[in-house]
């Protein structure tokens, strides 16, 4: 991306790469990745000397011991069990890349209850403790709060650029095709 150039949320350029809930991605520069997430959570893992990163668009942290499987990027320890696995195909080890944590917001913050974390707040804990345990360190995050956020990242600088939009002021209609 050219200096001073402007980012643009409402389209993808040619050649992005859109992540779906559920979906991951790994890649190299000059690919940008870019989602929407509401209470689903986006880690992204970069490797700044080989501009190689991944990216993951997961839905609930961990799915239920009795419904095991085939590895499914919807489930956040799956999806980065399934990101690690490419990246060591590629010859990078975990704790070389930079991490970054996005979204786990409350999409109904009408409905919260103080007793009971939303779905959103779990899923981003869930990534804290994840990275953690596989000796990741978080280099920055954007999580919890109101509304969904949408996100593009850049694997030519590790750049992620988000804007959260609260439910309230998200009445404008929505642009592109399906």
């Amino acid at each position: 991306m050219a200096a001073g150039s402007t980012i643009r949320f409402d389209s993808a350029e040619p050649g992005d790469r859109v992540l779906q809930p559920g979906e991951y991605a790994v890649g190299e520069a000059p690919l940008r990745m870019r989602t929407l997430l509401g209470s689903c959570v986006s880690i992204t893992l970069w490797h700044p000397a080989r501009r190689v990163g991944a990216m993951s668009h997961f839905l609930l942290a961990a799915r239920s011991p009795s419904r095991l499987g085939v590895p499914d990027a919807r489930y956040g320890e799956e999806a980065l069990a399934l990101m690690l696995r490419q990246l060591h195909k590629r010859g990078i080890a975990p704790a070389e890349c930079e991490a970054k944590i996005f979204g786990g917001g409350n999409m109904f913050p009408e409905q919260a209850s103080p007793a009971t974390p939303n779905v959103g707040r779990r899923n981003g804990e869930a990534a804290r403790d994840l990275l953690t345990a596989h000796g990741i360190r978080v280099h920055s995050e954007s999580l919890f709060g109101n509304g969904h956020r949408q996100m593009i990242f850049d694997l030519a600088t590790g750049d992620v650029w988000v804007r959260q939009v609260n439910p309230e002021s998200a009445s404008m209609p929505l642009e592109g095709g399906a």
